[in-house]
């Protein structure tokens, strides 16, 4: 135990030394990453990006996907691991602790990490990297992306890991005040604990294009996992209904899913072929090129944290119809988006309001007032400040963070005690069998002279600007 709380005080010494310099060592642990597409990778990705260029160094660590494996480097000197280790369930890992810690020990200590930042409740490694980097001592911060229930038998459980892996770690962050208010109730965390940062969205790459549309007709843009708790068994009724009182009216899907035989056996049973178009799976790259087609959008989720893709689609100028579930209605204000109840017939009545109101929205009107309510680098710059207070925590001794694993219930804290007692003997067994001082360094990547050359080489030179001139 002595030696745990030395270990803990030397990566505090650390840290303190790096924030002197402005700089900070951050690992970004998750199962969900690219090549991957979805909301959290962008997430992870845009963040990553942001604190690189405010001086941090980020690595992301996460498992490999299909040949994408070992370490990786992106745009701006972002380096990733992508670890041997084998997906089993919508992209989530194998539960294994012992075998995952000895990589994970490498690795940080390899490139000086002194902070792991873990994405999403369903992500097995971030839950397994949360527990081991707090038995090596390291500041831990969590980000939810995700809402759960209360009463069904998945929720349960999850909320009983979330509790174990989060009663220890030194701060968590939530992407809405709702989020935030689960979270909590979840896992039984102190409120003064947790922190409300929401996404964000690069708004240059959302911008409207009038020209795209089609002047005859009025296109509601659907984008999204087709699944049930996207909320596509709301909009199957809805679909017929609104074709027949409005002819003029086109439906766009875009997403795969399970519910998209449902929705083809609706266009077929109701022969409306020429107004319900299916795109099938589309890249994040093409989404605003979909997104600029249209004049409604359509979220029909049954449950949200915070949803970005209304975000984008009010960047595109788009107006917004959405089911009043979980944080959304956080994210727009009012007069830019309708909000309805979870059911068809509420969706329903937005829907037939928004359809004649579609004509007076200025696309561009929206766009401006939209572009710098979320971005990126205010998104960094909070999570900073996250930082800045773990840096301010002292670590705890072994016996006082045993007890509140031991506070996590009956029985089952007492059998959380034991894991973490050999999870443990594990770390110091592998402290003997190889000592940190044998472990070799990696050199950082120099990412602040290459984002310079970067701004130097886009630099028209004097003779391409006298030749432009000419």
């Amino acid at each position: 135990i002595d030696s745990h709380d030395k270990r803990g005080d030397q990566i505090a010494h650390q840290m303190e030394e790096r924030w002197k310099k402005g700089k900070n060592s951050i690992a970004m642990i998750s199962d969900f990453f690219f090549p991957n597409m979805g909301g959290v990778e962008l997430h992870i990705y845009q963040l990553a990006q942001c604190l690189i260029k405010l001086g941090n160094k980020v690595i992301i660590i996460t498992h490999y996907y299909g040949d994408r494996r070992g370490i990786r480097y992106l745009d701006g000197g972002l380096k990733v691991y992508y670890l041997p280790v084998l997906p089993i369930y919508n992209q989530s890992t194998f539960p294994t602790f012992l075998f995952q810690f000895p990589l994970l020990r490498q690795i940080l200590i390899r490139e000086n990490i002194d902070l792991v930042h873990a994405h999403q409740a369903f992500s097995t490694m971030a839950h397994e990297s949360m527990l081991t980097s707090r038995i090596m001592g390291y500041k831990t911060c969590f980000t939810d992306h995700s809402l759960f229930g209360f009463s069904d038998g998945s929720s349960i459980a999850m909320n009983k890991i979330l509790k174990f892996t989060l009663c220890d770690i030194n701060h968590v962050i939530c992407v809405s005040n709702t989020s935030k208010e689960n979270t909590v109730l979840r896992a039984g965390l102190d409120p003064r604990t947790v922190s409300v940062i929401p996404n964000a969205v690069d708004s240059s790459l959302f911008e409207p294009n009038p020209s795209a549309r089609d002047p005859n007709k009025i296109t509601i843009v659907v984008l999204s996992r087709l699944v049930y708790r996207k909320g596509i068994d709301l909009l199957i009724p809805v679909i017929p209904v609104i074709c027949k009182k409005f002819p003029n009216v086109h439906f766009l899907i875009g997403g795969d899913g399970p519910k998209r035989l449902a929705l083809d056996e609706m266009r077929e049973k109701h022969q409306i072929q020429d107004q319900v178009e299916f795109l099938g799976a589309i890249n994040h790259s093409q989404v605003r090129n979909v997104l600029v087609r249209g004049q409604i959008f359509i979220n029909c989720s049954l449950t949200e944290a915070f949803c970005t893709a209304i975000i984008e689609a009010a960047n595109c100028g788009l107006m917004v119809v959405s089911t009043r579930v979980g944080g959304v209605p956080e994210v727009l204000p009012p007069h830019l988006i309708k909000l309805c109840e979870a059911t068809s017939d509420g969706l329903l009545e937005k829907l037939l309001e928004a359809v004649p109101e579609v004509s007076n929205v200025d696309p561009w009107k929206v766009h401006n007032e939209v572009k710098n309510m979320y971005r990126w680098m205010d998104v960094a710059k909070r999570t900073e400040i996250v930082y800045s207070m773990m840096k301010d925590m002292k670590p705890q001794p072994l016996i006082d963070r045993l007890k509140k694993y031991h506070g996590c219930g009956m029985y089952a804290g007492k059998l959380f005690c034991l894991f973490i007692g050999m999870l443990y003997l594990w770390w110091k067994f592998l402290e003997w069998i190889s000592p940190e001082e044998t472990i070799e360094r990696a050199i950082d990547f120099p990412c602040q002279s290459f984002q310079s050359y970067q701004r130097y080489s886009q630099k028209p030179s004097k003779e391409d600007s006298k030749s432009n001139e000419s």
